[in-house]
C-alpha cells in the first residue's frame, strides 16, 4: 500500500539521517530491504537487545551481510540490480573502498538512484572528518541563531541537521531522481549533505537578514524569542503556554483572553515596549494553570497552544481526533505523514531483527530459491522461513 508501491529501496545499515529518509519512503510504500552487519544482539548494548524500539527503522525487511567479507560485494549486486533505490551513510569513499561505489552500481543498473548522506557532502576539505548533528548545522550557520538572548547556541535536539536537513532533504532527492528516471532520465546520484539542508531550512532568515529585519544577536528577533509575543511563558502549575500571535488580529485576542485589553501596554511592535509587554504577560500566564489556560483560549484565534510533553501529545483531543499517533507492537509512535486520501500509508510494522522477514523479501525480489541459495552460500544472511 501507499504511493510508492513497488519501488525497491536497498538500505545499508546506518544511524540517524539515512534510517529517517528510509523511514519516509518506507511508511509511503517503497519496498525496503535493509542490509544489516550479521552481529550479535548481545553485542548491541542493552538498549538494542531483543526487538528495538527503533521507529525509524519500521516498514523495512532485513538481511545480513559483512561487505568486509570478499563475497559481499557479489551479493549485494545481486540486490542493487534489482532496486530502484540504494541508500548509504558512511563517510565518503567508503562505499568505493568496499567494491559498492556508484560506478559500479549503476553500471549493473543504470537507472538507480544511488542517495548518499553525510554531513558535510561527498566533497570539499572537511567531507572525510567525522562529526555529528550539532557540527553540521554549526557551520550551516543556522546554530548561531538559536538560543537565548545573552546566552550561548542551544542545540535544537538532532531536527535540524539529522533530520529536517538530512533525512528529509534526502527523501526528497531520491523522489525527484525517481521522477527523472520515469520521464526517461538515466539513474544518478543524490549528494545530500546536512550542512546543506540545514542552511535551506534558515533560508527565510537569510532573506530577513539581507533585508536588515534580522540581527545575529539572538534572542532579538521577532522568530527567535526576541518578540515577547513570539515565545513561550510559565504557568502557576509550573508548565508553559506557547503563543505566536504575529497578526494584529490574533494579537488582539490574546489579548483579550488574557484581561490585558484595557491595560495602558506599549504597541505591539515598538521595540523599545518588548520588556514591559514581556513582564505584563509573564504576570498574567503565571495566574492560572496550564489546563486553566487551555480551556480560556478554547476556540480562539489567538495562536496559544500548550507546551506537551512527549507522551502528553499522542492524548491531545486534536491527535486523537485525526488519530496523529499510533501504537505499534507496543511503542507509540507519529503515524505516516503526510496522508494520501487516494493511496494511504498502510499501518507501520516494527523495525525487524537482523535477517528479519528477509527470506520473504527475497522471494517477493524475484530470486528462486536457487538464487537465494546461491546468495546464502555468498554470505548473505536472513531467518529462513521469514
Amino acid at each position: 500500500m501507499g504511493v510508492l508501491s513497488g519501488i525497491r529501496v536497498v538500505e545499508f545499515e546506518a544511524i540517524g539521517p539515512a534510517p529517517f529518509g528510509t523511514m519516509l519512503l518506507a511508511d509511503m510504500g517503497a519496498d525496503v530491504v535493509r542490509i544489516d552487519r550479521p552481529v550479535k544482539a548481545s553485542d548491541l548494548g542493552p538498549k538494542l537487545e531483543g526487538k528495538r524500539a527503533d521507529i525509524t527503522g519500521r516498514n523495512r525487511r532485513s538481511v545480513t551481510l559483512d561487505l568486509k567479507n570478499p563475497h559481499s560485494v557479489a551479493a549485494a549486486l545481486e540486490l542493487i540490480e534489482r532496486a530502484d533505490v540504494l541508500i548509504e551513510g558512511f563517510r565518503p569513499g567508503t562505499m568505493e573502498r568496499l567494491g559498492l561505489g556508484p560506478d559500479v552500481a549503476l553500471a549493473r543498473n543504470p537507472r538507480l538512484i544511488y542517495a548518499r548522506m553525510t554531513g558535510w557532502g561527498q566533497t570539499g576539505p572537511m567531507a572525510d572528518r567525522a562529526g555529528h548533528d550539532l557540527n553540521y548545522i554549526a557551520l550551516s550557520g543556522v546554530l548561531s541563531s538559536i538560543g537565548p538572548a545573552g546566552g550561548r547556541p542551544v542545540p535544537p535536539l538532532n531536527l535540524v541537521g539529522d533530520y529536517g536537513g538530512g533525512g528529509m532533504l534526502l527523501a526528497l532527492g531520491v523522489l525527484a531522481a525517481l521522477v527523472n528516471v520515469q520521464r526517461g532520465g538515466a539513474g544518478q546520484v543524490v549528494d545530500a549533505a546536512m550542512t546543506e539542508g540545514a542552511a535551506q531550512l534558515g533560508s527565510v532568515i537569510w532573506g530577513l537578514l539581507a533585508g536588515g529585519h534580522w540581527q545575529e544577536a539572538r534572542g532579538s528577533n521577532l522568530l527567535d524569542g526576541g518578540a515577547p509575543w513570539y515565545d513561550t511563558y510559565e504557568t502557576l502549575d509550573g508548565r508553559y503556554m506557547a503563543i505566536g500571535p504575529i497578526e494584529s488580529r490574533f494579537y488582539g485576542q490574546m489579548l483579550e483572553v488574557l484581561g490585558l485589553c484595557d491595560a495602558d501596554l506599549p504597541k505591539q511592535h515598538d521595540r523599545s515596549g518588548w520588556p514591559c509587554l514581556r513582564e505584563a504577560f509573564t504576570t498574567a500566564f503565571r495566574s492560572r494553570t496550564r489546563a486553566q489556560w487551555v480551556e480560556a483560549f478554547d476556540g480562539s484565534d489567538a495562536c496559544v497552544a500548550p507546551v506537551l510533553g512527549l507522551a502528553e501529545a499522542s492524548k491531545h483531543p486534536h491527535s486523537v481526533a485525526r488519530g496523529s499517533f499510533i501504537e505499534v507492537d507496543g511503542v507509540v509512535q507519529p503515524v505516516p505523514a503526510p496522508r494520501f486520501l487516494g493511496t494511504p500509508s498502510a499501518q507501520p510494522k516494527p523495525a525487524p531483527e537482523r535477517g528479519g522477514q528477509g527470506a520473504q523479501a527475497l522471494r517477493d525480489w524475484g530470486f528462486d530459491s536457487a538464487a537465494i541459495e546461491r546468495l546464502r552460500e555468498l554470505g548473505l544472511g536472513f531467518k529462513t522461513g521469514a
